[in-house]
């Protein structure tokens, strides 16, 4: 496994140290963060730095529901930087995480309704697809009803059909039996992505949700479920999330964060150590 320089946490108004210019002008390279938690510090973050990549991709836990800032409030705020991330980048992926939900089903269920109102400002959100080069991307909801979990399967199986060479999920929980649900106690993952990884074979799942992950004995940042790559960039309260490059051109995904910084190869094992703590 390469090694690659330690990031910096002091925000600027470039990319982290730890990804050099040269990297960030080869094409098809995607910045992956998750669970940013309404931490306005690393939403700013993310706007310094959105331009520098040909997508962004946000894998849920845009907003907190247990801080003090009313919900209402807090998507406002939201929807207001994934405008001006939008603007900044050539396309912005959003898909919802359990902080996220708001509007109540017929059966109960609560979703994130109000990111539709993002597609206004060209963002991708829950439900759709789209095409990244040949690379088929699935933006994958946060359910939690069997009639939710229906329509994801009814998704993944329609665009198990369309013509692509790769196949990139984004899913807020990772899945169940992967170590990037491993939360230092239990594995905390999703069966049933378990299940429609066994079932569609996607290339890579893309998550967040198990803040622990990466920096627990037992637990990484990446792991493989039969074929399909896993990633899960974690969370810790700073000025810059740990997050992950996605370089498909290189066939090559890095992670940084404050515990270290690991880049592996999708053509080679994943790694089998876990970073310390930050």
């Amino acid at each position: 496994m390469d090694s690659v320089p330690t990031a910096s946490l002091n925000p600027g108004p470039v990319c982290s140290e730890s990804v050099s210019e040269e990297q960030l002008k080869s094409p098809m390279r995607q910045l992956i963060v998750a669970d940013l938690h309404y931490s306005l510090r690393q939403w700013d973050w993310v706007v310094r730095n959105a331009g520098r990549f040909d997508a962004v991709i946000i894998a849920g836990d845009l907003l907190d529901i247990t801080s003090p800032v009313d919900r209402e409030a807090q998507i406002i705020v939201i929807l207001k930087y994934l405008a001006r991330i939008a603007r900044s980048t050539p396309r912005l992926l959003v898909t919802s995480g359990n902080h996220d939900l708001d509007e109540p089903t017929p059966s109960g269920e609560r979703t994130a309704g109000w990111l539709d109102q993002a597609r206004a400002s060209g963002v991708l959100v829950d439900g759709d697809s789209c095409m990244s080069g040949d690379c088929l991307i699935s933006l994958c909801p946060w359910w939690e009803s069997d009639a939710s979990r229906q329509a994801i399967e009814r998704q993944l199986a329609r665009d198990a059909s369309r013509p692509r060479r790769c196949w990139i999920w984004i899913h807020h929980a990772p899945p169940l039996g992967s170590r990037t649900s491993w939360n230092g106690h239990k594995d905390a993952g999703d069966a049933a992505l378990t299940e429609w990884i066994h079932q569609f074979r996607p290339d890579l799942v893309l998550s967040g949700h198990i803040h622990q992950a990466p920096f627990q004995e037992g637990g990484s940042w990446v792991d493989r479920v039969d074929s399909t790559w896993v990633f899960n960039a974690g969370y810790y309260i700073a000025a810059e999330p740990p997050f992950m490059v996605l370089d498909l051109e290189n066939r090559r995904v890095e992670w940084i964060s404050a515990a270290g910084n690991e880049q592996i190869h999708l053509d080679q094992p994943p790694p089998r150590n876990t970073p310390t703590p930050p």
